[in-house]
């Protein structure tokens, strides 16, 4: 059992929204692996990075991942830096992966300036540039499509992934 595809992509590139767009369209259920990692800390994400630090929540990442990489059937979005660990990019090459690309100036507009995003707490708009260009590159690796959604709506990108994976 594997999921239908991943979403991967940037703070504010849309995978939660989009997600459950295209999981609603093929009848499917969305999973959002930042959810499941609160779940099972028990805690939220910021939370998990003030507590334990980075290393933690990647390690909780990395397992969260890959158990839903072989158990979840629906569509499913990764934390934004989940594509940093090399197994987790090992794993994503035998699954249908969505890129959802964004540039820095639509991100910075639907993130804000990092409201509960530890990664983004200080100097936000540096920071999702250094993002954007040190994790491009990855997603771009291991995308099996890209599709931008700068300045477009949600719904007509939602259609579009539904209809690749269709």
């Amino acid at each position: 059992m594997a999921p239908v595809a991943v979403l991967v992509g940037p703070p504010g590139a849309g995978k939660t929204t989009i997600g459950e767009a295209v999981a609603a369209a093929l009848g499917l259920t969305f999973v959002d692996t930042d959810a499941l990692i609160e779940a099972r800390a028990g805690k939220p994400i910021p939370d998990i990075f003030i507590d334990e630090g980075e290393p933690v929540f990647r390690a909780l990442e990395r397992e969260v991942v890959a158990e839903a990489l072989t158990s979840f059937p629906g569509v499913l979005a990764l934390g934004g830096g989940a594509i940093l660990d090399e197994a987790t990019r090992k794993l994503l090459h035998d699954h249908t992966v969505v890129f959802l690309s964004v540039e820095l100036s639509d991100a910075i507009k639907r993130v804000g300036l990092g409201g509960g995003r530890p990664l983004l707490a200080m100097n936000p708009r540096a920071t999702m540039k250094y993002l954007l260009e040190q994790r491009r590159p990855l997603y771009t690796e291991i995308a099996t499509h890209t599709i931008t959604t700068d300045a477009r709506d949600p719904a007509e990108i939602a259609t579009e992934v539904a209809t690749l994976l269709r």
